[in-house]
């Protein structure tokens, strides 16, 4: 290599480096970058006091009462839910969970092919699954049985579970 070649490399860089540094410079003094004093913005936010009607919270119906009103066919619908680790047919082998045929006003843990957790069973002990027992098991498992096998989160929706509880009914010999 030449030293002519030399130079032309090196002017490159040189013209690379003060065009970075002259860009640099432009940009400071275009852009600023002084914080605010006050970071984000202010939002105003209505108090309670009256300037809207405040909504109030709906009366929870007794789960008699939406049990009474339950659709057996919505209850099937959301029973699909539970067909992933039970099944509805005495018949039929268990899967993850026992076969709920019959299930409502069954004495609890008590399906005789099916091992039980030890948390199922303590809590189990002289209990039947009636509809209010199921309503709050299936609200929430864990928080009804600490320690249960069954992973579901359960039915948040009163009548959901309502629906579920009159399509369990229908399942009985």
């Amino acid at each position: 290599m030449n030293f002519f070649e030399f130079n032309k490399i090196a002017g490159a860089v040189l013209m690379a480096l003060i065009f970075i540094m002259v860009t640099g410079m432009a940009t400071g003094y275009i852009f600023s970058d002084d914080a605010p004093d006050q970071p984000g913005y202010a939002i105003e936010v209505a108090d309670g006091s009256g300037g809207g009607a405040a909504k109030e919270p709906e009366p929870e119906v007794p789960f008699a009462t939406l049990l009474a009103s339950a659709d057996a066919g919505k209850g099937e619908r959301v029973a699909k839910k539970c067909a992933a680790c039970h099944t509805f047919d005495a018949d039929m082998a268990n899967k993850t969970g026992p076969h709920l045929f019959g299930v409502v006003d069954r004495a609890i843990a008590s399906v005789d092919d099916f091992k039980y957790s030890d948390a199922m069973k303590a809590f189990g002990e002289g209990k039947v699954w009636d509809p209010e027992t199921l309503n709050t098991y299936l609200t929430k498992p864990k928080d009804l049985v600490p320690g249960t096998a069954m992973a579901f989160a359960g039915l948040k929706k009163p009548q959901d579970r309502a629906n579920l509880i009159s399509y369990l009914q229908t399942l009985k010999e």
